[in-house]
C-alpha cells in the first residue's frame, strides 16, 4: 500500500523558561487534528510513552548475515586472493601434519560464548548507531509513524511492530489533562524519530508540561518552508495484513483475566531470570470458575497464582499464550501501575494485555509469533473470520451509526443497527478488518477511527494459503480421520487420511508440525519448507477436534465458548 506523508517541522520536547512543551507534528495529508493541554502526571505519561517507544521498534525476526560487503570485497580482490589463498592452505596444511596432537581446551565452549557475545554486543551498538543517524534506515525500522486519535473522552496512541508480532496502545482520558483548549476531534500520524524518545526522558513532576498536537502547519502556507517534508510510505504487505488481523481479532469476543500488580510483577520477573531452551515456551492459563486464577510458565511448569480475583467464566479451560517475551515491555510500567487485565482468545491466537495505569492504559498486543507464517500459527486468524460476507445493508447501518457518535458500546450497535449479536460481530469484525473502528478493550467501547490516510482493501488485509484453506474444506466434509495418537518424549505423533492420502505428522509442545509424510505433490516438492501440505493440516485441525462452523450463529457462539 502507498500513501503520502507530510509534516512541518519535527515532534520533540521544547522548554518554556521553567515549563516544558511536547509537541507533535501531525500529517498534513490527513484531517486537521489538533489537541493542547497540560499533563497532571508527566512522569506516568513518560514510562508508559517510553513502553509505546519499545513496541514501535521492536523487531525479534531471526535476520541473517548480510554478506553484501563481504562480495563486493571478493570480487575487487579475487584475482589477487586466490593465489595467496593456495599458498596459505598448503602452508597451513604442511603445519598441522607435522603438528602432534593436542586435546582441545576445556574452556574451548566458554571463550566461543565469550567471543559470540563480544561481536554480536558490537552489532547491535552500530546497529543503534546507523537506526538515529540515517533517516532513511530509520523508516525501514518503523513502516508506518505511530497513529495518536483525539476523541471526545479519550486520546490514544497506537503503533504496530516491525516484525508483525506486537501492538501497543496508549489511552489517556481527558482528565489526565488540564485545561484543555484548540481540540479538533479527529486521526491523524504523528512525526516520529528515534531522538524523540530520548526527548521523552526529559519529563519531570516537577514542571509544568504541556502535551500539544501542532496545527500550525494546517493554517500557513508550507509547501516552500525549510521545515516543510514530505515522504512517500510503501507499507509492506506483510506488515499492513498483520496489524488488520490483530485489530479484527479484538473486536471478537474474548475472556477476562485480571492480574494484582505482584502477579504481573512475579511473571515478568520469572521471564527475566529464565531462559526456556526447549519447546514449549508459553504460558498456560488454567481457569476454573469461582476459583484463583494459575499462571503456568513452561516448560519450568512454574505456577503464580492470582488470588486477587476469582475466574468469573462460566466453564473450566486451559488457554496457552505465546510470544511471552514480549511481556518484558512491561517491565517499566510496574512502578506505576495499578493492576492489569489480560484478554484471552483461545490457545495459540493473539492475547491482549491492558496495564491501568490512573487516568491512562497501556494495551500490549502479543500475536504470539513472530515471524507471521505456517511456523507459527499465523494462519490461525483465518479461522476466526466470520463464515459467511456481512450484507451490504449491515454494514451501512453499523457505518451510520458509528457516524451519528464515534464511540458506541456493542449493545448500541445492536439496538441502533436491530440485528442479531452475530451479524452486529461480524459487521464490527469486517470494519476493524479494514482498519476502520478498534475496540478499546479497558474502556469496553467501539471507537470509529481509520487507523491509514487510504482506505485498506480486502484484497490487501485477507490472506489465506491454499492449503490451509483447503484443509478447512476437508475438515469440513468429514475427509479427516485420526487412526493413532500418541506422545513419546514430549512429541505427538499423529497417523491417519486426509482426503484419501496417508499422511503422517509429528508435533512439538508448541503444536508446530516439524517432520511429516504424505504422498500429495505438494510434500513431493517443497517438503516443509513451504509448510506443511493440506493433508497435515486437515490431520492436526481433526486430531485438535476441530469442527465446521457452517452459520454465522454458529460461528459466533464458537467465539464465545466459555463466555
Amino acid at each position: 500500500m502507498n500513501f503520502a506523508q507530510a509534516y512541518l517541522g519535527r515532534s520533540g520536547v521544547r522548554s518554556r523558561g521553567e515549563n516544558l512543551s511536547l509537541a507533535f507534528a501531525p500529517n498534513l495529508r490527513r484531517d486537521r487534528v489538533s489537541f493542547v493541554g497540560n499533563l497532571k502526571d508527566p512522569l506516568r505519561f513518560r514510562e508508559a510513552v517510553s513502553a509505546l517507544h519499545a513496541v514501535v521498534v521492536s523487531d525479534l525476526k531471526f535476520k541473517p548475515k548480510d554478506r553484501s560487503a563481504y562480495q563486493a570485497y571478493l570480487k575487487r580482490v579475487q584475482a589477487r586472493e586466490a593465489s595467496i589463498r593456495q599458498l596459505a592452505f598448503q602452508t597451513a596444511r604442511k603445519e598441522l601434519l607435522d603438528r602432534p596432537e593436542e586435546p582441545l581446551s576445556p574452556d574451548l565452549e566458554r571463550q566461543f560464548d565469550g567471543l559470540r557475545a563480544k561481536y554480536w554486543g558490537a552489532r547491535q551498538k552500530y546497529s543503534n548507531y546507523l537506526a538515529q543517524n540515517d533517516p532513511a534506515l530509520f523508516r525501514i525500522l518503523v513502516p508506518c509513524d505511530p497513529v495518536i486519535t483525539v476523541a471526545p473522552d479519550v486520546l490514544f496512541f497506537e503503533c504496530f511492530s516491525k516484525d508483525e508480532s506486537s501492538y501497543g496502545c496508549l489511552t489517556a482520558d481527558r482528565d489526565a489533562f488540564e485545561e484543555s483548549q484548540g481540540t479538533a476531534l479527529g486521526t491523524t500520524n504523528v512525526d516520529y524519530s528515534l531522538p524523540l524518545y530520548e526527548e521523552f526522558q526529559r519529563l519531570r513532576t516537577y514542571r509544568r508540561t504541556e502535551f500539544a498536537i501542532d496545527p500550525s502547519g494546517f493554517e500557513v502556507a508550507t509547501e516552500g518552508s525549510a521545515d516543510f517534508r514530505e515522504e512517500k510510505i510503501d507499507l509492506p504487505p506483510a506488515w499492513l495484513r498483520g496489524f488488520m488481523q490483530l485489530q479484527a481479532a479484538m473486536s471478537l469476543p474474548m475472556r477476562k483475566v485480571t492480574v494484582s500488580r505482584e502477579g504481573l510483577y512475579n511473571l515478568l520477573a520469572y521471564l527475566k531470570k529464565h531462559r526456556a531452551r526447549k519447546s514449549p515456551r508459553s504460558v498456560r492459563f488454567e481457569l476454573n470458575p469461582g476459583s484463583p486464577v494459575e499462571l503456568v510458565i513452561e516448560p519450568w511448569e512454574a505456577r503464580i497464582t492470582l488470588h486477587d480475583h476469582p475466574y468469573a467464566g462460566d466453564k473450566s479451560e486451559t488457554i496457552r499464550v505465546w510470544g511471552r517475551d514480549r511481556l518484558l515491555t512491561l517491565a517499566r510500567l510496574l512502578s506505576i501501575a495499578d493492576g492489569a487485565d489480560v484478554f484471552l482468545m483461545g490457545t495459540g491466537l493473539p492475547s491482549f494485555w491492558s496495564v491501568r495505569l490512573g487516568g491512562m492504559r497501556f494495551l500490549l498486543g502479543l500475536s504470539g509469533w513472530t515471524a507471521n507464517d505456517w511456523t507459527s500459527g499465523g494462519g490461525a486468524l483465518a479461522d476466526l473470520a466470520p463464515p459467511v460476507e456481512p450484507s451490504e445493508d449491515l454494514l451501512g447501518d453499523v457505518a451510520t451509526a458509528f457516524r451519528e457518535s464515534p464511540t458506541r458500546t456493542f449493545a448500541q450497535v445492536q439496538q441502533r443497527t436491530g440485528a442479531t449479536p452475530a451479524l452486529v460481530a461480524a459487521g464490527l469484525n469486517r470494519f476493524a478488518l479494514l482498519g476502520q473502528l478498534v475496540n478499546d478493550l479497558a474502556g469496553g467501547v467501539y471507537r470509529w477511527r481509520q487507523i491509514l490516510p487510504v482506505e485498506a482493501s480486502l484484497k490487501q488485509v485477507r490472506f489465506d494459503s491454499p492449503e490451509a484453506a483447503a484443509a478447512r474444506e476437508i475438515v469440513a466434509r468429514g475427509g479427516a480421520k485420526v487412526k493413532r495418537d500418541d506422545t513419546v518424549a514430549g512429541l505427538r505423533s499423529l497417523v491417519g487420511q486426509a482426503d484419501g492420502k496417508d499422511v503422517e505428522a509429528l508435533l512439538d509442545a508448541d503444536d508446530k508440525i516439524i517432520r511429516g509424510q504424505c504422498s500429495c505433490s505438494h510434500y513431493f516438492r517443497f517438503k516443509l519448507r513451504a509448510g506443511p501440505c493440506r493433508h497435515m493440516q486437515a490431520l492436526r485441525r481433526a486430531a485438535f477436534g476441530e469442527r465446521p462452523v457452517g452459520t454465522v450463529e454458529q460461528w459466533f457462539r464458537s467465539l464465545r465458548g466459555g463466555l
